[in-house]
Formats: structure tokens, C-alpha cells, sequence
């Protein structure tokens, strides 16, 4: 959200492949730069320069609304809670609000706002538990771990990328990066025991996951590819091992 004069805000959401680029002006009174080609959505000029939005790809998600005070905003609020600022038992509430498996749990806003995809992977790993977990089924122990493990990923990566980009405008936004433990690393080793990372795949999400930290060696059901090999389809980590 960016707040304007005359109680107006642009609510921003970038989805998965908006980006924003500063474009600097090469001296004053210089003219805006244009869009850039297909991905170029909408630039907000300054004296300085230009701030861009854009988005790859042929499915447009990402959305720029402009509204007018405090009651345009509310219409966009999900009502997800704030892990840095909740405590143990808000974030119990949120969590056992409804029966879903963590991983929907996570990354669900009207739950709890700002994990996503990337970073629910990292927490549950951290935390040790399934991402198809159903959540009512936890004990206090679980939720604990999964509480701590939320806050400090969620620290961490927040320190980690500030500190990356320092002064500068952070360009190369990507939810897939080489110190993660899980998300992205398909097939790589798990940095914590060197068990080769799994995967689910449904629709355009990917989950990863370490079966022998998070499952107890055992291979969550891809739906894709346990339909195609049904009983051939490996139960644990050393069938997989074994092809």
C-alpha cells in the first residue's frame, strides 16, 4: 500500500511474477521512461524518476487498485494474522481456526498474512512436520515448534534480505534462493541430514519438503505422478533411493 495526498492509497499486489523497477531519471526535467514492451503494466512518474510495474509471463495476476480512505483500505484486508506480532495463543487460534493441512494453513491469508509459498516450505521444515499435517490433529509440542519455527524464518529472511540489498532499490526479487533448506531445491540434499529433497506438484504450486526430517522417511503422493505409476509409486525415501 502507498499512501498519496487527498487520503488516497494505491494497494499494490505483485502475485507471483510482478515485479517493481526503479528507473531513475538520466538528469532534471529528463522525460519518463516508456513501458517496456508486454511486461510493462503501469509507472508512477516522480521528479526523481519512475517506479515500474511489471509481470512476466501471459497470466496477469498482479493488481493496482486506487482508493480513498480508511474504508477503501478495509475492502482489501484478509484478515490473516501477523506472526511477528502474535503471540503463542493468537497464532493457536489462527492455526486451528479450520482443519486443513499445514501447508494450506500457511499459506492461506485469511489465516495468517505474508508467508506464501516459498517461506511456508522453509517453517515446515524448520519445525520438522509434514506440509499435509492436518492441523487440528497437532499437539501443543507441534504448534509450539511450528509458532518458534514461523518467527524465525520469518527474522531471518527479513534481515537476510535487507542486508543483500542494503541502499538499493531490491531488483532480482525471486522466491527462490540458494541459502533455502527446501523450496526450490528439488533432488538437491537436505542441508540438515543430505537426503535428496522431495516435491509436490498440483496445478501451477510446487511444496518441497525433506521426507526423512519432516515425514519420517516417508514420500508424500504427487498426484501426477503416483496416478501415472500407481503401484509402482514409492512408499519411503529408500524405494525411491532404490530405482
Amino acid at each position: 500500500m502507498i499512501g498519496l495526498e487527498g487520503d488516497l492509497y494505491l494497494v499494490l499486489h505483485l502475485m507471483i511474477a510482478g515485479r517493481l523497477h526503479w528507473k531513475a531519471r538520466s538528469k532534471p526535467g529528463a522525460p519518463p521512461p516508456k513501458l517496456p514492451g508486454k511486461v510493462g503494466l503501469a509507472a508512477l512518474d516522480f521528479p526523481s524518476g519512475s517506479l515500474v510495474l511489471t509481470e512476466a509471463g501471459s497470466k496477469r495476476r498482479a493488481s493496482l487498485h486506487l482508493v480513498s480512505g480508511a474504508d477503501g483500505l478495509r475492502a482489501f484486508e484478509r484478515g490473516g494474522v501477523e506472526v511477528l506480532e502474535a503471540g503463542l495463543e493468537g497464532f493457536r487460534r489462527a492455526l486451528l481456526k479450520e482443519n486443513h493441512t499445514l501447508r494450506r494453513a500457511l499459506t492461506d491469508p485469511r489465516l495468517f498474512s505474508g508467508i506464501g509459498n516459498a517461506y511456508s516450505d522453509e517453517i515446515l521444515h524448520r519445525a520438522r512436520l509434514s506440509p499435509l499435517q492436518m492441523t487440528q490433529r497437532l499437539d501443543d509440542g507441534e504448534i509450539d515448534r511450528l509458532y518458534r519455527a514461523s518467527r524465525s524464518v520469518l527474522t531471518e529472511w527479513i534481515g537476510r534480505l535487507r542486508q543483500q540489498t542494503g541502499e538499493e532499490f531490491p531488483e532480482g526479487v525471486t522466491a527462490f534462493r540458494p541459502e533455502m533448506a527446501v523450496h526450490g531445491r528439488y533432488r538437491l540434499p537436505c542441508p540438515d541430514c543430505g537426503a535428496p529433497i522431495q516435491r509436490i506438484r498440483y496445478a501451477d504450486n510446487e511444496t518441497n519438503y525433506c521426507a526423512r526430517c519432516q515425514t519420517g522417511g516417508q514420500l508424500l503422493a504427487d498426484r501426477a505422478m503416483s496416478r501415472l505409476l500407481k503401484e509402482d509409486w514409492p512408499r519411503t525415501l529408500e524405494e525411491a533411493e532404490s530405482w
